[in-house]
């Protein structure tokens, strides 16, 4: 099988190329290396398999490239590219959460249609357009409410993709994913600056009481969950995936202070805007249609991460 990934350099599309070309198949991966955090990790990440003679790397951005010629080759696309964050997502910065988010994604699924090729899209989403809600563990009916201009235009994207699937029978699928964590994750996400702080004896700010929860996933269960929606017949469909580990903020300073024998140094301050308070997956849809469990634990992912870190810095 030939397929794209987009966003091939980033934390969960390198993971991703990795495990394809494992597989056996043929990865075109595109990746502009905007400078949203450091390139150089970005390069760090490519170079994996940037050598790989089953990988070619394409640099541009999805709404610059003539993406004709490229699909004509693929069987599937995994679009991973986006521009993440919350926090960042305020302001004059929409706009390029209009473009990367948006715009990409309508390019993508417009070129599809116009080849009138079964091409899958497995769709990169987020937990983010549940927003704050007290209803959990939230399952694929919840009703969307986003609470931050980033969970908004993943929520117009997952809608593109369901009115391309219904108007022209572009299979797509969409993964809604709840924070995502493990080796080579983001320097901007939060238990990558934890764990470098610590390392450094540096403070860690706290943003609220620490009482907030998430529903933890491993990025090798992401990436498990991403292989089978390529394979599966679920086309049209959209999945909650979750690691099954729920715990608060500071239950997670305390597993890294287990992991690593060093005291944190906290700070509290005030909660960010647009940062929701609880997240859960109802994930049982994805367990029965895709096959889809979480193998690893928070415990174990933290350890992990806490070694990967511990080489590079």
């Amino acid at each position: 099988m030939t397929v794209l990934v987009t966003g091939c350099a980033g934390f969960i599309g390198g993971h991703l190329c990795e495990a394809l070309l494992q597989r056996g198949d043929s990865v075109i991966g595109i990746d502009a290396l905007t400078d949203n955090y450091d390139v150089q990790v970005k390069q760090r990440n490519l170079s994996a398999y940037l050598e790989n003679p089953q990988f070619e790397y394409i640099n541009g951005n999805i709404t610059d490239i003539d993406l004709r010629p490229i699909l004509e080759k693929v069987d599937c696309v995994f679009h991973t590219a986006g521009q993440p964050g919350v926090r960042a997502s305020w302001g004059d910065c929409f706009e390029l959460y209009l473009q990367n988010n948006i715009a990409a994604m309508q390019k993508i699924l417009e070129c599809i249609k116009n080849l009138n090729k079964p091409i899958r899209v497995v769709f990169s989403s987020s937990s983010s357009i549940y927003g704050n809600t007290d209803q959990l563990p939230v399952t694929e009916l919840s009703l969307p409410q986003p609470f931050s201009p980033y969970g908004t235009t993943k929520l117009a994207a997952e809608h593109l993709c369901h009115l391309y699937h219904q108007n022209f029978n572009v299979p797509i699928v969409a993964l809604r994913y709840f924070t995502v964590y493990g080796p080579r994750q983001r320097p901007d996400m939060g238990f990558h600056i934890f764990i470098k702080a610590m390392m450094q004896n540096r403070e860690i700010s706290i943003l609220g009481d620490g009482s907030q929860t998430r529903d933890f996933t491993f990025v090798e269960d992401i990436v498990q969950a991403n292989l089978l929606a390529s394979q599966k017949p679920v086309e049209g469909q959209i999945f909650n995936i979750g690691g099954g580990s729920r715990r608060s903020l500071m239950d997670t300073i305390n597993i890294l202070e287990d992991v690593s024998g060093i005291k944190p140094k906290l700070v509290f301050k005030p909660a960010e805007k647009g940062d929701v308070k609880d997240t859960w997956a109802d994930t049982s849809k994805a367990k029965d249609q895709l096959g889809f469990e979480p193998k690893v634990d928070l415990e174990e992912g933290l350890k992990r991460q806490w070694l990967w870190e511990k080489e590079i810095y």
